[in-house]
């Protein structure tokens, strides 16, 4: 049974197929030209207390190192995003801090994004390599103007299709999916690699994206294409 009919309603499997004329546009992953980003799956969002965490983020982890590892294995690249707030009052986004959050949990998630915190790290139970890229991300997508160098180093490496995990699914992971997609790469979310605070937002993101901007597979599909 292919992934998505596991994961989706089936009015949503049949308007899929009859918009593209088949429900999942991955059929093999061509390892070398494949990157998998992971999106800000820091301890400030793995750990229970910390103020920008959810209970879910630290469930994907086992599946984020199950696809990492046969990537690379296979001659792909993977890549790590942090989170990264700068020293000034508003972080370097005054539109999100000014206006989005109250001005305690503002201090507490600017306190802990900033480079050196000791919640900024990756949580430790992800399984990292030399050659991974690790790289700050100032906006919830990391193709966003200025965001990050996500683009300059998937051009560098010839990538075209662009796996999404880490969390949250229907913030950073999906303004991160969707831009890739509109910056022209074969994009693909990993339903059970993303984490969500609420699940019906994780399951109305995969939907969306499904339909209008790219791939949705589990992991299992995803490695049974490499």
């Amino acid at each position: 049974m292919e992934d998505a009919e596991d994961l989706f309603a089936p009015d949503l499997v049949a308007r899929v197929r009859a918009r593209r004329g088949r429900l999942h546009l991955t059929e093999r992953l061509e390892a070398a030209r494949t990157a998998l980003v992971v999106i800000d799956m820091q301890r400030a969002y793995t750990e229970s207390g910390a103020p920008s965490a959810s209970a879910l983020t630290a469930t994907v982890i086992p599946n984020i190192n199950r696809i990492a590892a046969a990537l690379r294995r296979a001659g792909g690249h993977v890549a790590f995003s942090l989170s990264t707030f700068d020293e000034s009052e508003d972080g370097g986004w005054p539109a999100f801090f000014r206006r989005m959050v109250g001005p305690d949990l503002a201090g507490g998630i600017l306190a802990n994004l900033r480079k050196g915190a000791a919640l900024h790290a990756l949580d430790p139970r992800l399984v990292t390599a030399a050659d991974d890229h690790l790289f700050p991300k100032r906006r919830y997508s990391a193709f966003a103007p200025e965001a990050s160098d996500l683009p300059e180093w998937l051009v560098a490496r010839g990538v075209r299709t662009v796996i999404v995990a880490g969390t949250i699914t229907n913030v950073c992971c999906e303004s991160t999916a969707r831009d890739s997609m509109q910056w022209g790469y074969d994009t693909i979310m990993v339903a059970d690699a993303n984490a969500p605070r609420d699940p019906e937002a994780h399951r109305a993101t995969l939907a969306t994206f499904l339909e209008f901007f790219g791939d949705v597979l589990t992991t299992d599909g995803l490695l049974a294409r490499l």
